[in-house]
């Protein structure tokens, strides 16, 4: 496994958050929102499951996993810790998280079970994350006219989350979990997944007032089902993952890198 480095993002996140920040668009505002809201119980999860994965591997093997996935225990730290921070700003907006709620139930199923489990949970998301992440840096111009700190945010989240996007997966695969389980649990995060992010973005626009809006949904059919829509742009990438032989590198590209590289006035590297 690639040596991952873990950045410290040099944002401004005291000032205030616009009700709209993501250029006025109400449902783009909502739909990253509700993401927002779901990422520090899930990057935690995250991390719990590759601590437990790893200790589950035979001794002479767990130093050097443990070295290997200290890197992507640091990135996913660091999302938990600014996007708590984020939150709390659409707090006092008035939303209400009730993703979390739910996801800690859940979470909360797998409790004393095989580590696999969780690290097959883990993979699966991460798929989730970094098609989102990658096709975030492919089309910027879904955060136009988002403030530039915001930008920098989602930008810097995703190209992390497309960087890291195998980490998991490897970790299953040295755990010797099979295929059949691995595409069993994606399947079930598929449905939980767009079903809890649809539920939190439709509270999102009720509790803002903008769910019955024309502009609303339009938005919305641009944005998921649009020509370069995220949905229609990914169902290729979603259906890979059911493959034997697939892996994540197989996804390659050099668009995690290109933003890092020409970014690093906005982060500051902090270990490895």
């Amino acid at each position: 496994m690639a040596t991952l480095a873990v950045r410290r993002l040099l944002i401004d996140l005291e000032a205030p958050v616009a009700r709209h920040w993501c250029g006025g668009d109400a449902f783009r505002t909502a739909l990253l929102n509700a993401l927002s809201m779901s990422f520090p119980a899930g990057e935690q999860f995250f991390i719990d499951a590759v601590r437990a994965g790893v200790q589950a591997l035979p001794a002479d093997r767990q130093e050097s996993w443990r070295e290997a996935i200290k890197g992507f225990i640091g990135q996913e730290a660091a999302h938990r810790r600014i996007h708590v921070r984020f939150n709390e700003h659409l707090a006092r907006q008035g939303l209400v998280d009730q993703w979390t709620p739910r996801m800690l139930e859940q979470q909360k199923l797998l409790a004393g079970t095989d580590p696999r489990h969780a690290i097959a949970v883990t993979a699966a998301t991460e798929h989730f994350t970094a098609m989102m992440g990658e096709w975030l840096l492919a089309h910027p111009e879904a955060l136009a006219g988002a403030e530039p700190r915001l930008q920098t945010l989602w930008l810097w989240h995703s190209a992390e989350e497309t960087e890291h996007k195998a980490a998991a997966f490897d970790l299953y695969r040295a755990l010797d979990g099979n295929h059949a389980w691995r595409v069993r649990w994606f399947r079930r995060i598929t449905t939980s997944f767009l079903l809890d992010v649809a539920r939190q973005t439709l509270a999102n626009l009720r509790r803002d007032g903008t769910l019955w809006r024309f502009g609303t949904w339009r938005s919305a059919a641009r944005l998921l089902f649009g020509r370069q829509g995220l949905v229609r742009q990914n169902i290729g990438a979603w259906r890979d993952y059911l493959r034997e032989d697939f892996h994540p590198a197989q996804h390659d590209s050099d668009l995690s890198a290109r933003w890092l590289a020409a970014h690093r006035d906005q982060y500051l590297p902090v270990g490895a």
